[in-house]
């Protein structure tokens, strides 16, 4: 008794080809990723660190208003506290305080020196007593003011220069504290060291009480960014760096 085709010498049927389960990767079927996870190498595969489908924070953007803010070129880093940067100001303070200290004994010497040569001057009577006296009377002058001159540029060379290309005073390094571009992360530089300079500066004018108001503008700020009106003026950040 023969089963299959007769023309089949061995009298065996012909095996139908198997097919694969469904779902399975195999011949015809396309692989499927789970539901919700894009395969991977596709554009956009999110990070291990954010969900799928999450927008990254924004340059500026504050993280749930717990002092840290996100800044280009940094990432999140924390935004200085009021007391840090009055601490910052006290060591700053000592600083240029040293400095104001040696300028003016070199003042004090030269007008001592100058009214040691008013006494030489010989006799009052003298025709060139006056004209002795108007000499050492400019060199007082001229001490006086001398000092006050090299204290200012003192100043603003510290407080200046050193926020324009390191983005700290000394006050700033000790407590870990840096001013920042808040539109690139880096040293204010020239412009914003100098804006953010002036304006207390200014303020001193009315025997120091807007200097006063500027340094305490921060907490007048709503974005919880702490920015002073010196801040804001020139575009900067005071951070923590460590």
């Amino acid at each position: 008794m023969s089963f299959g085709d007769p023309n089949n010498p061995y009298g065996q049927q012909p095996q139908q080809p198997q097919q694969p389960p469904q779902g399975q990767p195999g011949y015809g079927y396309p692989q499927q990723a789970p539901q919700g996870v894009p395969p991977q190498g596709s554009y956009g595969y999110p990070q291990q660190d954010q969900p799928y489908g999450a927008v990254p924070p924004q340059p500026g953007t504050l993280q749930a208003n717990n002092g840290y803010i996100n800044v280009a070129g940094l990432g999140t880093v924390q935004v200085a506290t009021m007391g840090r940067r009055f601490g910052a100001r006290v060591i700053d303070g000592l600083a240029i305080g040293v400095l104001y200290t040696v300028f003016s004994m070199i003042g004090l010497a030269g007008a001592f020196g100058a009214q040691k040569s008013i006494e030489e001057c010989g006799d009052p009577l003298s025709p060139a007593y006056e004209a002795c006296v108007n000499d050492a009377a400019g060199g007082i002058v001229a001490a006086f003011f001398g000092a006050i001159f090299v204290l200012f540029l003192a100043t603003l060379l510290y407080e200046w220069l050193m926020i324009a290309f390191v983005g700290a005073t000394l006050g700033k390094m000790a407590l870990g504290l840096k001013v920042v571009k808040e539109s690139t992360g880096q040293a204010p530089g020239i412009g914003g060291g100098f804006i953010r300079w002036i304006i207390p500066m200014v303020g001193s004018v009315l025997c120091g009480i807007g200097q006063i108001l500027v340094y305490l503008s921060p907490f007048f700020d709503n974005s919880g960014k702490l920015q002073g009106w010196h801040d804001r003026a020139a575009g900067t950040l005071v951070v923590k760096v460590k």
